[in-house]
């Protein structure tokens, strides 16, 4: 793929995961050496990757993040009741949403999670500058899902679990000063092919100079 292929054609895989082929954890390994070249502030390089692949450990995220789901898809908020009153994107929005639903269902028999985290020196996390801080991590976790893309896996960023971020901890015993940010579902994808997404015109969110 060129760049701007795999840039523009590395979806949110919901779906379309296999979930019954096994993936080989060397690909997995492959694509988070790829992320580990991700800027990080001041070269500190605080990121950890829990890979987790046993059973019992992914049903237990599975049914945490299957609570947090059923909660949010029930709210306002759920993707699938935005933008209700434009018919066109409403009905992405509903498909949207048809998925999600799906993977809350499924997030335990997937192959493998990927959980990104931020460890800190101490438990709570610093005042102020609060996108400074997770720069240092959401960039390396993107390109794993691009890295990833690469190597045929597909992946989803979402973070509905973090509602027990606590819990979750508990499952996967993080020491207290090592922070989540996401869940990343990988496994290979069913299909063959993706296409960029419909998304606003740039001169629709393009300010140049002041807003």
């Amino acid at each position: 793929m060129t760049p701007e292929e795999l840039l523009t054609t590395t979806r949110t895989v919901r779906k379309r995961l296999d979930l019954e082929r096994p993936v080989p954890l060397e690909l997995v390994k492959h694509a988070l050496d790829i992320a580990l070249q991700a800027p990080s502030g001041s070269n500190t390089q605080r990121w950890q990757w829990l890979v987790i692949t046993d059973p019992g450990q992914r049903a237990a995220i599975g049914e945490i993040y299957r609570r947090a789901c059923t909660e949010y898809l029930e709210s306002s908020n759920a993707a699938g009741k935005l933008f209700a009153d434009d018919p066109e994107r409403a009905k992405v929005q509903q498909r949207v949403g048809g998925s999600i639903e799906y993977l809350a269902d499924k997030m335990g028999d997937v192959p493998v999670l990927v959980i990104p985290c931020l460890e800190t020196p101490s438990a709570e996390l610093p005042e102020g500058n609060q996108a400074g801080l997770w720069a240092s991590l959401l960039p390396a976790a993107w390109s794993y899902m691009l890295a990833a893309r690469a190597v045929t896996l597909g992946t989803a960023w979402t973070t509905l679990h973090l509602k027990y971020e606590k819990e979750t901890a508990e499952v996967l015993n993080l020491p207290p000063n090592v922070h989540q940010a996401a869940l990343i579902p990988t496994a290979f994808y069913t299909g063959d092919s993706f296409k960029p997404a419909t998304r606003q015109p740039l001169e629709e969110v393009l300010h140049l100079d002041r807003w």
